[in-house]
């Protein structure tokens, strides 16, 4: 009796050995290939912000010089998207919509903006691209805390 409870007792560790290391291995595998897809995905959107986000936003996202004061039409020049900016304080879907739809079109009353509309030029997962490259350029504590926000919203 003993020698079968030891058995038992052996091959339940074997098993759970097993499916640990099966379960070790998947999660490895679909972290990489997570990874992968996030390094493409951000190489997509560094290519779109090139194409058509740099001549208004700067090369390094740096933004306008003095982009806080507002140009003789009355309109604020393009804002950085760098850390030094205000991008990050924003939800994901705010930021989503402003580059598809336009800056004017979500603040409203009419307000009057420089940056247009993206929705006839890029499709949604370029504009998610193009965010996920501006957002991969920040640091921690600025990526930390527009997550935070994007989370609540």
């Amino acid at each position: 009796m003993r020698k079968e409870l030891r058995d038992i007792l052996w091959l339940g560790l074997l098993l759970g050995g097993l499916i640990l290391a099966i379960f070790v291995g998947w999660y490895q595998v679909r972290t990489a290939s997570t990874a992968a897809a996030s390094a493409e995905v951000i190489e997509q959107g560094r290519q779109v912000y090139a194409d058509q986000c740099a001549s208004c936003h700067g090369a390094q996202l740096e933004g306008q010089p003095d982009w806080k004061t507002p140009l003789p039409s009355g309109r604020l020049p393009a804002p950085p998207h760098d850390a030094g900016g205000h991008t990050w304080h924003h939800p994901d879907d705010i930021l989503f919509r402003i580059v598809k739809e336009g800056t004017a079109a979500i603040v409203g009353g009419g307000y009057e903006s420089d940056m247009p509309g993206f929705a006839d030029v890029l499709g949604d997962a370029e504009i998610r691209a193009v965010l996920a490259y501006i957002k991969s350029t920040w640091p921690e504590r600025e990526r930390g805390y527009q997550k935070e926000v994007s989370r609540r919203d």
